[in-house]
């Protein structure tokens, strides 16, 4: 029996193709975060078209074994026990719970609570608004935060900022120690040693 679908699923991974002849799947994370699909036993399943709109129902899945594999992971999941049938999972998008995620260290962020945070210069006193996190990507390095620049419009009532051709300016911020020195999950907020307007 299918359990309650999750309020809380974060998109993790796309099952890219069967790995072996044995029902093995391979999965290619999202993230550089991709010890998630490696701990967390229930994944979630659901394949989609181009514009995300859903082909099928979500559905559970349990995990029998994972493993890194390169930049990709492969996997067994109960029930799938051959090529066949590894092969039909291809596209599919896997989700996990947020509530199922391990615990991190102090220091350490799952890449998707950065979504949504608001980040303040630490060049301006008081620390001005530079915008709001909308993806972080990792560019080999390090990962690196996009940040859609915000504007005050009435009291604390913001908008994006658009450029000539009305799209909205993104700003890129390494996410290193040295240039995010401050992150607070609870009050959503990031203080970066960054301009407002670079």
């Amino acid at each position: 029996m299918s359990e309650q679908i999750p309020d809380d699923l974060v998109e993790v991974g796309r099952i890219s193709d069967a790995y072996g002849v044995q029902g093995m799947i391979k999965v290619i994370p999202f993230s550089e975060q991709e010890t998630i699909l490696l701990d967390v036993d229930t994944w979630w399943l659901m394949r989609a078209d181009l514009k995300g709109k859903p082909l099928e129902s979500m559905r559970n899945a349990n995990l029998v074994r994972s493993r890194a594999q390169g930049s990709s992971v492969v996997a067994r999941l109960r029930g799938i026990a051959d090529r066949d049938q590894a092969q039909a999972l291809k596209g599919t998008t896997v989700y996990i719970s947020r509530a199922d995620f391990p615990s991190t260290d102090d220091d350490e962020f799952y890449w998707v609570d950065l979504i949504g945070c608001s980040v303040y210069s630490l060049q301006t006193d008081p620390a001005g608004l530079i915008g709001v996190v909308t993806e972080v990507s990792d560019n080999g390095a390090h990962g690196v935060l996009h940040v859609q620049r915000q504007q005050q419009i009435l009291g604390q009532q913001y908008e994006p900022m658009l450029n000539a051709k009305g799209k909205p300016i993104e700003v890129l911020i390494p996410f290193v120690k040295q240039t995010v020195p401050e992150v607070d999950l609870a009050k959503r907020t990031i203080f970066a040693d960054w301009p407002v307007d670079f």
